[in-house]
């Protein structure tokens, strides 16, 4: 059972410092967000070798920026991107680790702010990802073969809290789940599937324009 991080529930829980009215985000509004993402694939990745083994994707920590634009008050669309996050792969079948692979999850949302009158904003969004895989590397049993990983495009969905500080700037905590399943391919031919479906886990200080 993999280890849920608790930064996103601690920080919105620890933001009790001030008390003002949200402002509410304006059609031609922009806000850019620099913080950080936690990605943690589901248990049981799928299967390969004809199910005779299973896969193992590890966790991934790495800072992440995002940009919205609000094309109506309070909705927005939002762009994700990330430091290339890092995957050990494992399988207990196979002796353990058996590789690594790096990926880059662009994620296209559109987002609707509930306006309110605490400092504390909600919201909610859906949309289209696309990760890369990249950078793959073998070891372990698998050790001297040529590893891969198909791309994959998947819904994502988006729920969190911005919280501000003053008129220009807030703290988020967010949570995603993205849908996201990838080939597995050694010396170019497939042994099987990665179901990977993780919650990322988000916190960020977000600057409004």
């Amino acid at each position: 059972m993999k280890t849920f991080p608790i930064a996103a529930a601690g920080l919105t829980a620890a933001l009790a410092l001030t008390a003002f009215p949200a402002l509410a985000q304006q059609k031609g509004d922009w806000t850019l967000g620099l913080g950080l993402g936690y990605v943690v694939p589901k248990d049981d990745n799928g299967t390969v070798l004809n199910g005779a083994a299973t896969l193992d994707i590890g966790n991934s920590l790495r800072p992440t920026v995002t940009a919205e634009y609000f094309v109506w008050d309070n909705v927005g669309i939002e762009i994700l991107a990330a430091w290339p996050f890092e995957h050990s792969i494992n399988s207990d079948q196979l002796g353990g680790k058996i590789g690594t692979t790096q990926q880059l999850p662009p994620t296209v949302s559109v987002q609707y702010h509930f306006q309110n009158t605490s400092p504390v904003t909600p919201f909610l969004g859906v949309g289209l990802n696309y990760t890369t895989f990249f950078n793959e590397e073998t070891q372990g049993a698998l050790e001297g073969t040529s590893l891969s990983l198909t791309d994959s495009w998947g819904v994502a969905f988006h729920a969190g809290l911005d919280y501000d500080l003053n008129e220009r700037g807030s703290l988020r905590a967010d949570v995603r789940w993205i849908d996201i399943n990838s080939d597995v391919k050694v010396n170019g031919e497939k042994i099987g599937k990665a179901e990977i479906d993780p919650w990322v886990f988000g916190a960020a200080y977000v600057l409004k324009f």
